[in-house]
């Protein structure tokens, strides 16, 4: 059962669920296996009592016969009939072997059925992307400027003849027409299944090549195209019509005329690091990616959010690498701070965490995981990452705990905010993001959940969020800051950034809810009215507008040799930036007033 808890905790939406409520619900599963073209779902036929979700292979969604949409790993199918109470209205097929957990409504077994908030099919195609209509680079121009036409063969010719055709067309890839689907073929597959000799030339070519294809819509913008081949760790992507019918590939090759493949090579390299040394080496190309995305006027929070998760990889890596992953006491390694909300800054260092699995009788783990930590530490280091200066590390006894000890500290956190140090530790602890044994470490965004905040610990955690405060203006090169001093320089990240980001984790600890970073809690907030009218809106601008300013200022002291400082020098603002900060400040100012003022009433 515990296969079924740790895969459903990193699918939506049952990722939004408690470990209990997936406990719930793995107790309710079958596993199903369906060979290639089974009718799993049939169109019309009486409202179904259960729905699935694919473990492993994929389904076609269909549409009188013609395939609208195909699902994989994760994603869910027949809930819609389930929900609704309706007869499907897509059949659903097999397109290879593929296994699947069946369960019925979920929501019969959950605490909250409102969390269980299911997509419908074109979902995986249509999610949030890297776009920003107002940016000219080629990095926005849409993808279907550097596709590729595409060189079709048939599944059962020799790979001699199709490594020939490709040959003669200067292709470096083919897609594959086969009975089951569509499949590709590129060259990388030649060198590391032909030249090692696991298969001959005279083999059918579907005999290697990639199924399903992995696609993007021809409607989006070459950054995201690019977002999606660092995610998935390739280098083709298929582009479709609105139809699904392929109309050509994009090749990360082809990406080195607008400078945005340091990334997709960094994340090829960390997968393929078999030592600390060749980790190490492939860690010191993700500054210079940052650079080079931020050239490209890719936006700040999309650069930081793709840093995330190469600062996660690497560490990801180094786990597997020391062999700690295997360690006999079960423990999950987490980040924290701006790092796992996936808005960290070029300079961030990274804070750490780690839960361990409770004991039986009076064993105690805790001298053998902090001295494994102290080594993990020092080997991120190695390959470039900084650990918290501040003390936020795995190896300090703060932030390493077993299960019930993580319980019983962050229970006294939120029902006791007179607690030596409860408000900075709750704060801290509200923002993790588990890398590894995900189901372990989620036990403090649980607790989160499921303890009870008094009104005397929000009162005073919102006191201690609102202490993070923006400067009143600017007077000629001076900054007025709220205690009515002069300085002279801005430090934005402080000023600005953490005013906004302690006021969306207070509003996510309100709501029990701490997933996700600031501009996703801010919406939670607006959308419980926690935040009212333009409020969310206004900090959400304000958030934006301000990262990228200060990311700014980081790129170029990266560009510049200089270590990375905080504050910013105001006589180097041009006026409109002075006067768009001064209009955040006062906004962010007033909403943080209205806030202290009116909390009580807004309370869920």
């Amino acid at each position: 059962m515990q296969e079924f808890v740790d895969f459903l905790a990193k699918q939506p939406p049952f990722n939004a669920l408690s470990n209990l409520d997936l406990e719930h619900i793995s107790n309710q599963i079958d596993v199903e296996y369906f060979v290639a073209g089974t009718v799993i779902v049939s169109a019309g036929e009486e409202p179904l009592h259960h729905l699935y979700v694919v473990r492993t292979g994929s389904v076609e969604v269909l549409d009188k016969g013609n395939v609208v949409d195909e699902l994989h790993s994760g994603d869910a199918f027949g809930h819609i009939s389930v929900l609704t109470g309706l007869p499907p209205q897509y059949s659903v097929r097999a397109s290879e072997d593929t296994l699947c957990y069946r369960m019925p409504d979920p929501r019969d077994f959950v605490t909250d059925p409102a969390t269980l908030k299911f997509g419908h099919f074109g979902t995986l195609i249509t999610r949030h992307r890297l776009t920003s209509s107002a940016l000219m680079s080629d990095a926005q121009s849409n993808v279907t400027r550097y596709m590729r036409p595409i060189l079709w063969v048939k599944g059962d010719e020799p790979i001699r003849e199709v490594a020939e055709k490709m040959t003669q067309s200067e292709q470096s890839f083919a897609l594959i027409e086969t009975r089951e689907g569509v499949g590709l073929v590129t060259d990388r597959d030649f060198r590391s299944k032909v030249g090692r000799g696991h298969l001959s030339i005279e083999s059918p070519v579907a005999a290697m090549m990639s199924f399903p294809l992995i696609t993007v819509s021809s409607k989006i913008t070459l950054a995201s195209a690019f977002l999606q081949m660092v995610e998935r760790g390739v280098h083709h992507l298929v582009v479709v019509d609105e139809f699904e019918k392929p109309l050509g590939v994009v090749r990360a090759m082809d990406l080195s005329s607008v400078q945005l493949r340091n990334p997709l090579l960094i994340r090829a390299a960390i997968e393929s690091a078999g030592s600390i040394e060749e980790l190490a080496a492939a860690s010191l190309l993700l500054k210079p990616s940052l650079v080079e995305l931020h050239d490209n006027g890719i936006p700040s929070l999309h650069v930081a959010g793709l840093m995330s998760a190469i600062v996660s990889a690497i560490l990801t890596r180094i786990l597997t690498l020391s062999g700690s992953v295997d360690q006999p006491v079960a423990h999950s390694w987490l980040i924290l701070g701006s790092i796992a909300r996936g808005e960290p800054l070029p300079a961030s260092d990274v804070d750490t965490a780690i839960v361990w699995a409770d004991q039986p009788g009076d064993l105690d783990a805790s001298d053998q995981i902090t001295n494994n930590a102290k080594q993990i530490l020092e080997l991120m280091e190695k390959c470039g990452l900084e650990r918290c200066p501040n003390g936020a590390n795995a190896d300090n006894t703060l932030f390493t705990r077993s299960r019930s000890a993580w319980i019983e500290v962050s229970s006294a956190w939120l029902s006791d905010p007179n607690r030596a140090g409860a408000l900075l530790l709750s704060s801290i602890a509200a923002d993790n993001q588990p890398l590894t044994n995900v189901s372990l470490g989620r036990t403090i965004m649980e607790n989160i959940r499921e303890t009870t905040r008094s009104k005397e610990y929000l009162s005073d955690a919102l006191r201690f969020a609102l202490a993070k405060k923006p400067p009143i203006g600017f007077v000629k090169d001076f900054i007025v800051d709220h205690s009515g001093e002069n300085r002279g320089g801005l430090n934005l990240k402080e000023g600005g950034l953490a005013p906004i980001a302690s006021l969306a984790r207070w509003m996510a600890i309100v709501q029990g809810d701490v997933r996700g970073g600031t501009l996703e809690r801010l919406q939670r907030a607006a959308s419980e009215n926690l935040l009212e009218g333009e409020e969310g809106e206004i900090l959400t601008t304000a958030f934006t507008d301000i990262h990228q300013i200060v990311f700014d200022e980081e790129i170029a002291t990266i560009r510049a040799g200089r270590a990375p400082t905080a504050w910013v020098s105001p006589e180097s603002l041009d006026s409109l930036t002075r006067r768009h900060l001064r209009e955040n400040f006062r906004a962010i100012s007033h909403i943080q007033g209205v806030i202290e003022s009116e909390w009580v009433r807004r309370l869920p």
